[in-house]
């Protein structure tokens, strides 16, 4: 994970592509400006990058299901619920599964969970948009690859 460059996603486990399922890893590095402000004395990630790593997850399982042929944009977040504290050094599970996808807009059920405890979880709108018309297509696939997507899509066979 580094925070301050929004990659909030380390590694992708695994994706099931019948299922609309994608499971991911992250690990909070230990420091990080983002802590000197959040809060000195007591560092913790913020809870919008902990929506954004559920984001990006999402973003991750809509480029697999979509085979890179769009880009998930982030629209609405509804009835995100922050359930503990998140320090420096946890290893976040993260989970994200599509409930629609269609006209241009999907939805999806992200969640995260910490030693086997719920960090948090929400319900996300994501707009997407053909690589066509946003000349981000070169950018996301090396993240994806980098990050295991590409191997974990593979796998599906």
């Amino acid at each position: 994970m580094l925070l301050e460059y929004f990659q909030m996603i380390d590694k992708v486990e695994s994706v099931d592509l019948g299922l609309g399922r994608l499971k991911a890893q992250s690990v909070v590095p230990m420091e990080s400006p983002v802590f000197e402000g959040h809060f000195p004395g007591m560092p913790l990630v913020p809870g919008v990058l902990l929506i954004e790593t559920m984001a990006q997850a999402s973003g991750m399982l809509l480029l697999a299901v979509k085979d890179f042929s769009a880009m998930p944009f982030l629209m609405s977040v509804d009835g995100a619920k922050m359930r503990t504290f998140v320090e420096p050094g946890a290893i976040l599970d993260i989970e994200a599964e599509l409930e629609h996808d269609g006209s241009g807009f999907a939805v999806t059920k992200a969640r995260i969970t910490s030693a086997g405890k719920k960090v948090c979880d929400a319900q996300l709108k994501l707009r997407t948009v053909p690589f066509s018309e946003v000349p981000l297509a070169p950018i996301v696939r090396k993240r994806a690859e980098e990050v295991g997507l590409v191997a974990a899509m593979a796998a599906q066979g």
